[in-house]
């Protein structure tokens, strides 16, 4: 995997990341280590038999990651891989590495974006290279202009759309609503990213104008002085009243929620204002914004709960309503979970209905299996939007458009 070139018959496939294909590949990363300097466009051409446009693009999207010193191999690696890993990182080879002198090995492996083709790597430099970057074609079909709430001397308010990124991925920094809002106001200066919301949320998002208002606004947030407002579009009812669960520490998706307190999880609360039965969205918007049925029973209902955020946790709402019964429409990852659960009361290890392990290996056991029940993310939209932010008692207050379903 570390200087695989591609085959023959996979070489047409890359020509240009832009325009926006229709399809891209599935992820694709390679793994280089650097053995004859040079620049970075240079090598990866080289070692990966690619055109050097396609690279290019690659590192304007921000595909390209590198660290001075390779990172250990996985568990997976194959024995080559590990060969060249203790070659390039013996002591006595990293002793004549000038860039590496006065930091530690681990801080030697912390990996960075390229952002220039011409930059030089040296030899035994780590290369990351995302060769089917994330792609959001969304961008291309939006009225950015039209999405622009409000500009200020500090910051821009934007009611961001479903199906696009706030400030990028790790391996595509191009296709953003930062980079869209930016282009629409024709502004010099890149807008830049205060807080985040999902991709297939949409709704009132900040974003600064300068470096100065972005650690203002980071502040505020620490120190709650932010308050958010959702819409989110239920598939049962939610009562009314503050809801509290504990989120698993990890960042890797679906995050799952206990109403147990569990040592070092995180405290997750929202409180719901309000809770309404509204018609179930119709056929062409749930065919325009690719919403899954997920496998939930057709019905002719649907309920609307206005939601106060206390606070901020990666798909929190989506995972503390899930785990009430009342997932998200359109939510492909954490709708057939909260399905699977009322069919079968106990799958789920940390729902009020958990069964009593014999050991923690036993629960553990249980807890993969149930992850295996949840999908995966949502291709464009879930009935989810930030529909109000406001900061310093109301001063700043702000309002998103009426949400898609409607």
């Amino acid at each position: 995997m570390w200087d695989t070139p591609l085959y023959a018959s996979q070489k047409n496939y890359y020509g240009r990341l832009l325009p926006c294909p229709s399809h891209h590949g599935p992820p694709r990363v390679e793994h280089l280590v650097v053995k004859d300097g040079g620049t970075v466009l240079e090598y990866i051409c080289k070692v990966l038999d690619l055109p050097p446009l396609f690279v290019a693009d690659l590192i304007h999207f921000g595909a390209v990651h590198y660290a001075l010193v390779c990172p250990k191999p996985p568990p997976t690696a194959t024995p080559k891989e590990i060969e060249l890993y203790k070659q390039y990182t013996d002591p006595a080879v990293l002793s004549k590495r000038v860039s590496i002198k006065g930091k530690t090995v681990r801080e030697a492996q912390k990996t960075f974006r390229i952002t220039s083709s011409d930059e030089f790597v040296e030899t035994g430099t780590y290369l990351r290279v995302y060769l089917h970057p994330k792609r959001f074609p969304r961008c291309y079909e939006i009225d950015w202009r039209s999405r622009i709430i409000s500009v200020t001397e500090s910051y821009v308010v934007l009611d961001k759309p479903a199906g696009t990124s706030v400030g990028g991925t790790t391996n595509n920094i191009e296709e953003t609503c930062a980079t869209f809002a930016t282009r629409a106001l024709g502004l010099v200066d890149p807008l830049m990213t205060t807080h985040q919301i999902d991709n297939c949320t949409e709704g009132c998002v900040v974003l600064a104008r300068t470096k100065e208002y972005c650690s203002v606004f980071h502040g505020k947030i620490r120190e709650k002085k932010v308050k958010k407002l959702y819409l989110a579009l239920t598939a049962a009812p939610v009562p009314k009243g503050v809801i509290t669960h504990y989120m698993r520490p990890t960042n890797i998706a679906p995050r799952l929620v206990s109403k147990e307190f569990t040592t070092r999880w995180y405290l997750c609360q929202l409180e719901v204002l309000e809770c309404k039965m509204v018609p179930w969205p119709n056929a062409d918007i749930v065919d325009k914004y690719s919403i899954e049925d997920c496998g939930w029973p057709s019905q002719e209902f649907a309920y609307e709960c206005k939601i106060n955020l206390l606070t901020g946790r990666t798909h929190q709402i989506r995972a503390q309503l899930a785990a009430c019964g009342a997932p998200i429409v359109g939510d492909a990852m954490y709708m057939p979970a909260a399905k699977a659960e009322i069919s079968q009361p106990g799958l789920n290890p940390l729902g009020k209905h958990k069964k009593q392990y014999a050991s923690e290996n036993d629960k553990e056991v249980a807890i993969k299996d149930w992850i295996t029940c949840h999908g995966k993310e949502p291709r464009i939209a879930i009935c989810l939007q930030a529909c109000q932010i406001s900061w310093d008692d109301g001063e700043h207050f702000y309002e998103a458009r009426s949400p898609w379903w409607r």
